[in-house]
Parts: structure tokens; sequence; C-alpha cells
């Protein structure tokens, strides 16, 4: 057996230049410590202070970079090693293989001969007839590869890029690839003269890869996307459009963050569109800003070219209500007692030709001012004030005559004294409701006929008691807290008569859980229901007493009027003294399942009103189902809900894997993929029709993920535009896209939804080529 030794060689490193300079300044300049290189072999000679030569089984080790081989000499004059035969190199959890190096292993500058290399920073592999080592951050691969990718039992990479040169700078965050071919399953799909990609998913300059959608409105669309990484907290992406069927456009989008505001603006030109016979836009733009420490502005700017752009270009104006636009210019001071504000809101309003389908605007504020506190009185009281004044106006293109137009100054003001202890809590409460109006045309009907002003002052008494009881108990062996949660409101405002007074702002509220317990049915200020009535209900729940998690609720609601009411919605007065009862429930008592359930029911007529049963089934992550039955009796719906994400074939996933791991792409079975089904159905049982529907399926194939995603969604009562959209991710390199983001679809459309890689898209522009 050889014996084993080991060297230690000293460099003394020193700060500083040479010339000369004060003794204090020398003094407070000491030699920095002497860096050690530690070099072992079962064969170690050499000279002293010159060179040591190490063979078999050598190893060089300084600071963090380690050299093993057969054969290694270190020259010690210049700190330049050589190793010969199977030599690894690590550093940084860097990995380089192959028959030769020669670096100086203090600038880490030096060639690589017919390496293989795993990166850790991206988990990436390859091999290289030569690789140059420029320093620790860069370096110059010739004749190289570059993949996630490992062979499945010595076959071909599932993906791989090829360069004839390629340069990595993690100082920059990219890789130049010159020559460059990606091949995926062995097909050149993608060659360039120059490529880059990121070597993190930080974001960088460049093209992302190109865009194919195709749907049933606009036939064939494609996109070359530009992204512009202008500076750390400012970006932009230029997107030029080519659509078979309307001609080519530009879509752009622009984004910065500052200390005291941000913003973003998305702008879609279409100069001609040959189907409309026009030019085609659409603006979404925000900004929200910061003055000093008590005073925020913000500005939200919706506009399209026309009413069928909605229809036209799906995604084009990112709105919640695509057939409603808003724009809004706000600017709130809030200081120690109290907060003003001033907006001005309109709305553009996207209305269709089509009967049935037209849209009541609601009122544009120009502009609209007002002042609120919450203060407290003294001796317990607490005063909370809300005044302002409104300039509603209709929106562009309503008929005359429609709504009518007017200002309105309203106050409300509330004085209650609060009395709480741990466990109840009781609050008188008095308020008064004042509104006056001036008026652009004549009052039609009501005591204020023919006048073009009025005012009202309608007060409100109202007393609130609840409780909160807790015992121990136990629950299918499990120790848990249940609570006992009985509440009451009673409510007194007086009649008066608002026949003809304009409704500006207000609605029926939903009846729910919350809404049930306010005094005036009522949202906004035009309308304030007479009421004398009682409100009363309970609740219980089960806590976990070590995580605070709930794992029962129920609950059980309804309202008793002491007199008639004579203002209501339908503005039939209501004799009805017991309201619809509210039940409510939800549990996730059984492992892996969860359950909720609400519904409205009238006892007097024996019929459920409206109803919502909820199921979710997840025994995992990338597992979910979930399904929801809706009926509401008032307005004919009764829809089912379903939606999953689960997998069909191949090992399961038993977690959302990091979006760029080396362990992930250096796993030997990594490209064994799984298939995955997702979508969500929303079905009208009454009129056994789809709604919307979202079909997908998805490939984790380890190093690669792949998606087809189709959507089929109304448009109109008997219209539809059906896509399809195909998305090849690359882990740790790129996103190839054909079509819309597919998977941001399903994040916004699948409840339960989990990304097959965790951070996937989280940044638009981290993978340019």
């Amino acid at each position: 057996m050889h014996s084993s030794f080991r060297f230690f060689l000293w460099t003394a490193a020193w700060l500083g230049g040479g010339g000369l300079s004060a003794p204090a300044l020398a003094q407070a300049r000491p030699p920095a410590a002497p860096t050690a290189t530690v070099v072992e072999a079962q064969t170690i000679r050499g000279t002293p202070d010159q060179q040591t030569v190490a063979e078999g089984e050598a190893e060089l080790r300084r600071d963090d970079i380690t050299i093993r081989a057969d054969r290694l000499t270190f020259d010690q004059r210049d700190n330049v090693a050589k190793a010969l035969g199977n030599v690894t190199v690590l550093n940084a959890g860097n990995t380089f293989s192959g028959p030769e190096l020669q670096l100086q292993v203090d600038t880490y500058a030096g060639f690589f001969l017919s390496p293989t290399y795993v990166l850790a920073a991206t988990g990436a592999s390859g091999q290289a007839e030569r690789i140059d080592f420029l320093d620790r951050q860069r370096s110059i691969t010739t004749q190289g590869t570059y993949s996630t990718c490992t062979p499945e039992d010595e076959g071909q990479l599932d993906w791989v890029l090829s360069a004839r040169r390629m340069k990595l700078d993690y100082n920059t965050n990219e890789g130049v690839a010159e020559g460059a071919v990606l091949r995926f399953m062995g097909v050149p799909i993608l060659g360039a003269p120059s490529l880059t990609f990121p070597l993190s998913s930080a974001r960088k300059s460049g093209w992302l890869p190109p865009t194919i959608e195709v749907d049933s409105r606009n036939g064939l669309q494609v996109s070359a996307p530009y992204y512009w990484n202008i500076a750390p907290q400012m970006d932009a992406t230029f997107a030029p459009q080519a659509i078979v069927r309307r001609g080519a456009g530009l879509n752009s989008q622009f984004r910065y963050l500052g200390q005291n505001y941000r913003g973003t603006t998305d702008f879609n030109y279409l100069p001609y569109d040959r189907l409309a016979d026009r030019s085609r836009y659409g603006l979404n733009m925000a900004h929200s800003a910061e003055w000093a420490t008590d005073t925020q502005v913000g500005l939200q700017v919706m506009r399209v070219s026309d009413d069928d752009y909605w229809k036209d270009f799906r995604r084009g104006v990112g709105s919640m209500t695509p057939r409603l636009l808003m724009s809004n210019l706000s600017a709130t001071n809030s200081g120690s007692e109290w907060t003003t504000y001033a907006r001005a809101q309109s709305w553009q309003v996207l209305q269709s030709a089509v009967p049935g389908e037209f849209i009541a605007a609601p009122y544009q504020r120009l502009p609209q001012l007002g002042a609120r506190t919450l203060r407290s009185l003294g001796g317990g009281l607490r005063l909370d004030f809300e005044g302002e004044f409104n300039r509603f106006s209709n929106p562009e293109g309503t008929p005359d005559g429609l709504n009518p137009t007017g200002s309105r100054v309203h106050s409300v003001t509330s004085i209650s004294r609060p009395w709480v202890s741990p466990a109840w809590t009781i609050t008188p409460k008095v308020t008064l409701n004042a509104a006056s109006y001036a008026m652009d045309a004549p009052i039609a009907a009501g005591p204020y006929a023919g006048q073009r002003s009025a005012s009202r002052v309608i007060p409100t008494l109202s007393l609130d008691n609840s409780w909160v009881l807790e015992r121990d108990s136990s629950w299918f062996g499990t120790a848990m807290r249940q609570t006992l949660e009985p509440r009451v409101l009673y409510s007194y405002t007086p009649f008066r008569d608002q026949t003809g007074l304009p409704n500006f702002d207000s609605a029926l509220k939903d009846f729910n859980f919350e809404s049930i317990y306010t005094e005036n049915p009522f949202s906004g200020v035009d309308r304030v229901a007479d009421t004398h009535q009682i409100t009363a209900g309970v609740s219980t729940r089960l806590i976990d007493p070590n995580t605070g998690g709930e794992a029962l609720r129920l609950g059980l609601v309804q309202r008793y009027l002491l007199a008639e009411q004579r203002i209501t919605a339908t503005g039939v007065p209501s004799a009805q003294r017991f309201s619809d009862v509210y039940l409510l429930g939800s549990t996730t008592v059984i492992p892996h399942w969860g359950f909720n359930a609400t519904m409205q029911y009238n006892p007097e007529l024996s019929q459920v009103r409206s109803s919502m049963v909820g199921a979710t089934f997840s025994p995992g992550p990338l597992r979910t189902i979930t399904a929801s039955y809706l009926s509401d009796r008032g307005s004919l719906a009764e829809q089912l809900i379903m939606g999953w994400q689960w997998p069909v074939y191949g090992p399961a996933s038993t977690t959302s894997r990091p979006l760029i791991t080396a362990s992930a792409a250096s796993a030997g079975k990594a490209c064994r993929g799984t298939w995955y089904s997702v979508g969500r159905v929303s079905f009208n049982t009454r009129d056994n029709k789809v709604i919307d529907s979202i079909l997908g399926m998805e490939y984790d194939g380890g190093c690669w993920i792949g998606r087809i995603v189709g959507r089929r969604q109304a448009t109109g009562l008997n219209e539809y535009v059906t896509g399809v959209g195909i998305q090849l991710e690359l882990v740790g390199f790129s996103r190839l896209g054909f079509g819309s983001n597919p998977m941001q679809l399903l994040k916004e459309n699948v409840g339960g939804y989990t990304p097959l890689r965790n951070g996937s898209g989280a940044t638009p522009g981290g993978s340019p080529f």
C-alpha cells in the first residue's frame, strides 16, 4: 500500500500598493493572514517554495477550489496548477471533469480540455472541446453543449443547446451562444448566429420566445416580443404582432417602480384592421404615488377603440368587467384625525347591438369630494362621520332621458357607545343620513315633483349585542376548542317618503351572513329603508387550540320585522314578518377534504331561494378536485362548476419542484415524465349549456414541461370564442410559447391549480433570447 502525504503551502497576500506612505497609515494596514494551499497524494515531491508534484489520487484545496487528478503540479511562484488524468474541479458548487487542466488558483484563469460540467446556479450540464476560464464569474466554451436534462439510460438529451462558442457571464446574468442550435427530442427547433439566455431567473434584455395563437375569431396570430431591462426598477416589452385575418400591430408594456411611486402602462395598437376597416387600440394605464407620508395619488385609465374590442381581443384590456372600463383619478390625504379625498371617475361602456345585451351603465362622478373621521368624543362615545359632494353624469352613449343627472351633498353621521368585555359586546348607536339634491331636470314624481332641488334627513337607532363563549371539547379523539357566538341586532328607522328622488348609487345588498347584520338593506346613500326589526343569529366554530385553524363552522341567522316595510327594492311594501333564513357551514374535519355550503330558505313558501354547495378534495400537491353547485331562484340560474389538476399517467410528483435546481436537473431519471389533466368547466344545468370551459394537459418531463390548453368562452347570448395555446418550457433555460400564456390562464381560472415548477413565469422578462 502506498503512503499518503499532505503538504501545507502558505502564501502571504499583502493589501495596498507600493511606494512611501505615512507611518500611521502603514501601521493601520497590517499584512493579511496567509492563505493555505493543501496538497494530498500518494506520492509528493518537489522543490520548496517553487514547485510541488503530486501523483496518485492527488488533491489540491485552496479556499473554495478543489482539484483532483491522477497527476498534479503546483507552481508556488505563480500559483498555477496543472492537472492530468481524471481531472475534477469543484468550485462554488460547480463541477468540471476532464483529462487536462491548467488553472491560476488565485484569479481562477486557465483552461480545461474536453471537459464535462454541471453548473450549480442553473442545474445545467454539458460538455465541450475546451473551456477557458477568464475569472470566477466568466468562462468561454468552445464547441460546447448546455442542457438541464440528463441522458436516460445513456440515451440522448431531451433538449440541448449546441454552440460553436458559448460565453457565460454571471456578473451580467447572461449566456451568449454563437453559432447556436437548440434541439428538442433530437429535432432542431431554433437556430441563430447569436443567441442569449439567462443564467438565473433575474431579468435581462433580449428577444423573448415567439408566440403563436389560434382562435376562432382572429385565426393565426404571431408575435415576437422584445424585453428591455431599462433599469433595476424599470422595464418595457414591445411585441410586433401579425394577425392573419386583421393585419400587423404592436403590443407594448412599460413598468416602473420608485421609492414612493409605481406604475404600469399597456398599449396595444393595430393601425388597420382589415375585418373592421379601421384602426384598433386598447389602453390600460395605472399609476400610484405617495406624497410626503400622508397623501396618496392614484390614476387608472382603461380605454379601447370600439364596442367590439373586448370580443376580438380578450386580453387587450385587463378588466374584470370587460364591457365596463373605468378611468379614475384620485387623491387621498390621511391626517391624524381626518381623511380627505377627491376623485374623478368615468366609464366607457361597450354596448352591443344584440337585443337583451344592453348594459345599464353606472353613473360617472365628476367630481367626488369627501371627508371622513372616526374619533373618540370622551366618556366612551365614538363619532363616525362621512361627508361628500358628488356630481353625477351619464357615460357617453347613454340614451337621453334614461337616467336623471345632477349633484348631491350628503353626510352620514353615527354616534355610538360600545361596552366591551372578553365575552360580550353591546353597542347602542344613533345614525343620521342626510342628503341634498340639485337636479338638472325637474323631479318627475313624489313630494318633490316639479322641483329641481330636494333634501331629506333620516335617523336610525340601533342596538347590537354579540357574545363569544368558549369551551374545550374533543371531536373524533382530537382536542378542540368550541365556540358559541350568538348575536342580536335591533334597529329602527322611521319612514321618509323618497319617491321621485334620484337613485345614483343605491342597490339592494346581497343577502348573506354579514349584510343581514346591517341597519339598512340598501348600499349607498340614496335609499334608506324604513325598518323596525330584530336580526338574530348564532354560529359555532371548532378551532384547533395548537394551530388556530378552523375545523368546523356552522351558522344560522334570520330577521324579524316588527312593522311593515314600505321602502323596498321593488317599490311594493313588504308585510312579511320573517325574512329568509340564511344558513352556512364549512368543515375540514375529514382529512384531505373540504366542504362548504350556504342556503337562503324562505319558511313561508317552504322553498330554497338560493344555495351553494362546494367540495374540495386535495390529498397532496398537484392533486386537487373542486366542485360547486350554485342555484338562484330569483335569476333562474343553476350552475355547476368543476375544476381539477390531477396526474393521469406516470410517476406522480409529491411536491411542486423549484424552477431551477441542480438536483432536479441531474437526477438520473429526471426526464421520465408525468401527465397531468387540468381544467375547469362551468355548466348551466337549467339550459343544459356549457358557459365557459378550459381543458388542458400538462407533461412534466423533469427538465422540460409541455402544456396544451384549450378554452371556449361565451361572448354573447349565443356567441363563443374558441382558442388553443401550446407552451414548451425548458426548465432553467427558457419558455417557448405558442399562444397566450396557458399557465397564466390556468392560474387565474382553475381553483387550487399549482404550477409544476414553483416560480414559473414569475418574471415576464426572466428568460429572453
